[in-house]
């Protein structure tokens, strides 16, 4: 009887044994933010690979912006999945073909910090690079056409133009521009963003009116248009000329109505160069980021 307690007790111990391996085995596994770049492309990633046609060894990525890739092959972003060309490699001038599985676009830079020209990947886009870029990649932006609230007054530079407020506005916090003459002035995006509404109207509110959406949660509208010279789902940007003064819809005359919006609702305008008084008028001119035609 004594040994077949010894028996049990040993087999106990070993069964301990080896659950309390499989516990440290599970308690010391990977991060899960290593988990996610294991060189395989999962749905919500932007992977790049080594060769083209989406060939190679994976580097994949959330969704997130990374302004520099590093070329310290002790640091930098590799290529994590083994058995395929270019494993461990860095992906920096490296990176042939990619899949964009983000569900957004995404820009590959020729520099870091997403400076330089760019390669716009669709969302779903599975594809090489454009000669621009492939093998010459050093950042990539997720959230593009970024702007941190600063906005350039919405015309050329060396145009003074009449800033109103009025209580009564609709929007309240709304904006219009005067100039003389105001009829078929250019008008200029106020940052970089993506043209996302080109409407008319007719002879009623906004009639001809464009919103861009920026990241940040912030948009601009322009309104009471002659006409238009973008589309819809065009980037712009701050130096971008998107259409004409007119004095379309509601309008009494020519005149830009203007309005900056912050997650959806009008906020006060602010621009680079100087802002509208709240309520009243004064003349405002673009200083910086000059459109050129």
């Amino acid at each position: 009887m004594e040994q077949v307690r010894n028996r049990m007790a040993t087999a106990f111990v070993v069964v301990l044994t080896l659950l309390g391996s499989l516990l440290v085995g599970t308690l010391t596994a990977a991060p899960a933010q290593a988990a996610t770049r294991d060189g395989v492309c999962d749905t919500g990633e932007i992977c790049f690979y080594y060769n083209s046609d989406n060939v190679g060894s994976i580097s994949d990525h959330g969704k997130a912006d990374l302004g520099n890739y590093g070329t310290d092959p002790a640091t930098c972003y590799a290529f994590r999945t083994a058995g395929r060309a270019g494993y461990n490699q860095c992906i920096k001038n490296n990176v042939a073909s990619v899949w964009n599985r983000t569900g957004v676009q995404v820009r590959v830079h020729f520099n870091s910090g997403f400076g330089g020209t760019w390669d716009t990947v669709a969302a779903g886009a599975k594809r090489d690079l454009t000669a621009a870029v492939k093998n010459n990649n050093a950042s990539h932006d997720v959230t593009p056409l970024r702007t941190a609230g600063t906005f350039q007054v919405p015309f050329p530079c060396g145009e003074t133009w009449s800033a109103q407020t009025r209580t009564n506005h609709s929007p309240q916090l709304s904006v219009d521009f005067n100039h003389s003459p105001d009829e078929g002035w250019k008008v200029y995006s106020s940052a970089p963003g993506e043209v996302t509404t080109v409407r008319d109207l007719g002879g009623s509110s906004y009639g001809k009116y464009i919103v861009i959406t920026h990241a940040g949660g912030y948009q601009t509208l322009y309104a009471h248009l002659q006409s238009f010279n973008v589309s819809v789902g065009q980037e712009v940007t701050a130096t971008s000329w998107i259409g004409r003064v007119g004095s379309t819809g509601g309008s009494t005359g020519p005149h830009l109505h203007y309005e900056q919006k912050k997650d959806g609702a009008v906020i006060r305008a602010t621009f680079a160069s100087g802002n509208p008084i709240y309520y009243g008028t004064r003349n405002l001119a673009r200083t910086s980021s000059c459109p050129t035609s």
